[in-house]
């Protein structure tokens, strides 16, 4: 058999052809690093909104959608673009990149004097988030085979959590660490800051030389441009695709929906009962990282589910578990009270379960040729979500409540499970483990 449909393994994994396990360690490598760099974001900019630029609690919620409405701004304008890229010249330069201006944005980020300073940065950090995260959903469709995908998506999902705990847990604490020693809240957030670039340069190292050149189809059959830019609305006549796109609207986003509000609802409480910002800030993280320890612990469990099931049955399942999750919050008073880890774990539970059930479904209707743009589409619809939420939630936040935002995502989850409902009766798609 020639070496390209050689098919490999790694673990439990079945490789697609001409998948080695090499790439799939590096693919591993990256799943663990890039989520945990890119939610890593509001736990500094919390610190560097109370420590830095002393703005005001009061304001803290509208700044924060704000700086999230400049993200989303770009990621709509560049995931196609990406996407298309990564379907002509490969995966790995694009995911490559995106470390690398991940790494730029926080070195710039402590440096900042102003708002909008802030923005500008923020707006380098967003091209960075559409290189990372746009190649890590299309290589974690690339590599495995159609029975496997709910395993390797588990495991990936699995790894998001494990990294965000990790890294989250350790440079969420820095400052708080630095401080202790007699350093300034300044310098201790430009160290914190410094050290999760090095991360970055490093992760655009390893995925530069160990993931696979090229792309999955040879050059004389790749679609023209033209086709490659119109690909991602052309196949929402797919109803299963259509219903990934609206699961991604706030699928993609939860993590970002979660990273930008619950470190600040933490902090911004944790500042009301008489913290300094470095103790707060540390609390805050505290509360996220327990949300993505649940979603850690869960992700294994919820991925060989998938795989035996019809994956729109098991994304109406996954919306389920995400609106409960997000819903529950409604019960909490204080974020900081013992009792309200149950609801921050349920919070976890339905996050990972989103995810995980919306990049099965468009793991397993993208087509191949077209994967990039058809993926980039997917990840424009969760960007227009994370718009709409983020901005609303981040007034709803500071106006009326810090549950608001999660209340509101709680809500189109349940919409997003009563479509699926009638897309499982009307078009249900393959049987579980069917092969694309």
């Amino acid at each position: 058999m020639p070496e390209q449909e050689k098919l490999h393994r790694l673990g439990p994994v079945q490789l697609a052809p001409s998948i080695l396990p090499r790439h799939a360690t590096t693919f591993l490598f990256s799943a663990f690093f890039s989520i945990a760099l890119v939610t890593f974001v509001s736990i500094g900019q919390a610190y560097i909104l109370n420590e830095n630029l002393k703005i005001p609690v009061a304001e803290q919620g509208t700044i924060s959608g704000d700086l999230v409405f400049w993200t989303e701004i770009v990621t709509l304008l560049f995931f196609v673009p990406a996407g298309v890229l990564m379907d002509r010249i490969g995966r790995k330069q694009v995911f490559s990149a995106g470390f690398i201006l991940l790494a730029l944005a926080y070195g710039l980020y402590p440096t900042a004097s102003s708002v909008g300073e802030l923005t500008a940065f923020r707006v380098i950090y967003a091209l960075g988030i559409v290189a990372v995260t746009g190649a890590l959903s299309t290589i974690m469709v690339d590599y495995p085979a159609e029975r496997s995908r709910g395993k390797l998506i588990a495991i990936t999902g699995f790894l998001n959590g494990l990294g965000i705990v990790v890294l989250n847990q350790f440079f969420g604490a820095l400052p708080h660490r630095l401080t202790a020693t007699g350093m300034s809240g300044t310098d201790a957030g430009l160290y914190t800051h410094l050290g999760i670039a090095a991360v970055a340069l490093l992760s655009a190292v390893v995925v530069g030389v160990g993931l696979k050149s090229g792309t999955p189809v040879r050059k004389e059959e790749r679609p023209p441009l033209k086709k490659l830019l119109g690909s991602g609305l052309s196949y929402m006549k797919n109803p299963r695709i259509l219903l990934s796109y609206a699961a991604a609207f706030v699928a993609r986003g939860d993590q970002s929906i979660i990273g930008t509000f619950l470190p600040l609802w933490g902090t911004t409480a944790g500042i009301a009962m008489g913290m300094d910002p470095a103790e707060a800030v540390k609390k805050g993280t505290l509360i996220f990282i327990i949300s993505q320890a649940a979603a850690l612990c869960w992700a294994p469990v919820i991925g060989p589910i998938i795989d035996r099931m019809n994956r729109v049955s098991a994304l109406v399942l996954c919306m389920f578990l995400a609106s409960a999750g997000y819903l529950s919050l409604g019960l909490i008073g204080n974020p900081h009270e013992p009792l309200s880890l149950l609801f921050f774990i349920l919070l976890g539970i339905g996050q990972i379960s989103s995810f995980l059930g919306a990049q099965s479904l468009i793991g397993q209707e993208a087509p191949k040729a077209e994967r990039g743009s058809v993926i980039g589409m997917f990840n424009i619809s969760g960007a227009i979500g994370i718009l709409i939420i983020t901005t609303t939630g981040g007034r709803l936040f500071d106006g009326m409540s810090p549950k608001a935002p999660f209340l509101v995502v709680g809500a189109i989850n349940l919409l997003v499970m009563i479509a699926g409902i009638f897309v499982r009766r009307y078009a249900p798609g393959k049987a579980a483990g069917g092969e694309a």
